[in-house]
């Protein structure tokens, strides 16, 4: 069984059809733990109403410090993180206990394939609009065609949902605060799985979500963490994502003999945004303010 994490703010009619799809759609009793940033929609009530365990914030703290503080409550060892405008497919749950069950190694980590109203132009999105608000979800024509597109698993890396074992999420850290409240969170994790040796990333196809997309980074201000990503790594995103993801799929895994084990290496393009960053903004602690400069005070609950 996992731990399934999901951080919300505000977007009661979002959370109900995704724990209710988890509930209805699992085929194991997994322990949900939803944290709630401010909850005066009338969240915080209904997963007290609801029995659902839930951790609290009296304001929102950002995806990075919400998460971070969920996933300490896990009682099982693989923990889930998903947003809270997804709805999980049947079968979500066994494709990727049976993904865990492939490899030899629980450094690892696997991601759910969203099917969207919109693609982007992201080859490892199913496009297919099955309502783009929770008030328009057609879950009778999602149910009915979410297996329509028959793509199996692919090595490389989405966002979430994202399945990792609790063990490697407290060696690396978590989620970095220096990217809150959030925005590139996703891929400067990655790369710290990547430095500590993980070479499993795999997109579970038979493990499918309706997404239906930015319910709340709309509503933020967003720290610039392509910025901060490049000053910490050496890299761009963009390159590690072409250079490095892909590589997975070769049949030597990207390994090549001046480059046994793969290392991601810093690149010139990396080094010269490097210097005009250093030069031009105050990063990251710039963008930490801009965002809250007191994210952890305020009043913090947590609920069974």
């Amino acid at each position: 069984m996992f731990s399934i994490v999901i951080p919300t703010w505000n977007n009661l009619a979002h959370l109900k059809l995704c724990v209710e799809s988890l509930q209805r759609h699992s085929a194991h009793a997994h322990e949900i733990i939803v944290h709630l940033n401010d909850g005066s929609d009338g969240s915080l009530e209904w997963v007290q109403a609801h029995g659902i365990k839930y951790t609290h914030s009296a304001k929102n703290v950002g995806v990075c410090l919400a998460v971070n503080h969920a996933v300490a409550q896990a009682k099982h060892d693989w923990v889930l993180f998903m947003n809270d405008d997804m709805v999980a497919a049947p079968g979500w749950d066994t494709a990727f206990a049976e993904a865990i069950e492939s490899v030899d190694t629980d450094l690892a980590l696997f991601f759910g394939t969203l099917i969207q109203p919109e693609d982007g132009g992201n080859d490892i999105i199913i496009q297919r609009d099955f309502g783009r608000i929770p008030d328009d979800f057609d879950e009778a024509a999602f149910l009915r065609h979410y297996r329509d597109d028959a793509r199996g698993d692919k090595e490389g890396a989405a966002s979430q949902p994202t399945l990792f074992h609790k063990k490697w999420w407290q060696m690396v850290g978590g989620y970095s605060l220096e990217f809150s409240p959030g925005m590139s969170s996703d891929d400067d994790l990655l790369m710290k799985f990547w430095v500590t040796g993980c070479r499993n990333f795999r997109i579970v196809g038979a493990s499918r979500f309706y997404h239906f997309g930015m319910a709340s980074t709309g509503r933020i201000t967003h720290n610039q963490g392509g910025r901060m990503f490049v000053m910490k790594w050496g890299i761009t995103q963009l390159e590690f994502y072409r250079y490095y993801l892909p590589s997975l799929r070769r049949p030597d895994g990207g390994c090549t003999p001046d480059n046994p084990h793969h290392c991601v290496r810093p690149t010139w393009l990396g080094k010269l945004r490097r210097v005009r960053y250093a030069l031009r903004y105050g990063y990251p602690l710039d963008g930490i303010e801009a965002w809250d400069p007191l994210p952890g005070r305020g009043a913090w609950h947590k609920g069974d």
